[in-house]
């Protein structure tokens, strides 16, 4: 099998290509740093193929596929994205911009056109990289909160769509709590709340994927903390994740 990952410089985008890696997947492996992917690559004992591209670019998203339709893509891990903290009348808009391009247009993109190609197929994976943050509203950072929230509901719409059709083609979309990664340091932020481990959360990502799992939720506490977010005032939760929030920016 052959999938392609993007984000894939650091993080959770690396961690998941060196699950599937070790699963002798064959990659193709984008971020904008080319340095750092080709670090990556050096790590990995299967055939790796890595683009550079900022996907905040609707142009590059297109040319990312347009060099990729052809390679046998099997798997699209859709992993890049950022966060901006912040009141929203505060953070600068060119940054808010920038999140929604990469978070929601560029993945929306290119789920869109490998998806087709998914379906004529009969076959085919696709991650969703969400979070716990797509079941919230995010004060302090609402755009971020509301990208994974376009993510989530995205990913669950379009899986069901796929499942009346009796599609061979899975949507897992993986929403994990904070994890220990690269993203605090871009977002500005400090994380409060326990934080898992990046490559454990690739893992039980990738494993989800495969089992053909629609949402998967590593760690059994933020898993009970959607359920329980149901049942409570949308007012009530607002408040909770803004006092939460606040301590993020207590560096």
């Amino acid at each position: 099998m052959k999938a392609l990952v993007t984000g894939a410089s650091g993080g959770i985008g690396r961690d998941i290509a060196k699950v599937l890696a070790a699963r002798g997947c064959e990659l193709v492996l984008c971020a904008r740093n080319e340095e750092k992917l080709k670090e990556t690559a050096a790590e990995l004992r299967v055939p790796v193929r890595i683009i550079a591209l900022d996907l905040s670019s609707e142009e590059n998203c297109r040319a990312l596929y347009g060099m990729t339709k052809n390679d046998g893509i099997d798997i699209l891990v859709n992993n890049a994205g950022f966060g901006v903290f912040g009141k929203f009348y505060d953070a600068p808009l060119d940054e808010q911009i920038n999140l929604i391009d990469l978070n929601v247009r560029s993945l929306h993109i290119l789920m869109y056109l490998f998806l087709k190609d998914f379906r004529e197929r009969g076959s085919g994976y696709i991650m969703n990289v969400s979070s716990v943050a797509g079941f919230f509203p995010g004060p302090l950072m609402a755009g971020y909160y509301a990208s994974k929230n376009y993510v989530t509901r995205l990913s669950e719409a379009v899986a069901e769509e796929l499942r009346r059709e009796r599609s061979g083609v899975k949507i897992s979309v993986l929403c994990p709590g904070p994890v220990k990664t690269g993203f605090n340091a871009r977002a500005g932020v400090k994380f409060n709340l326990r934080s898992a481990n990046s490559a454990e959360t690739a893992r039980v990502a990738v494993d989800g994927m495969f089992a053909g799992k629609l949402l998967v939720t590593p760690l059994f506490g933020y898993r009970a903390l959607e359920v329980l977010s149901r049942f409570l005032p949308r007012a009530l939760v607002a408040r909770i994740v803004y006092f939460l929030q606040r301590k993020k920016g207590a560096r």
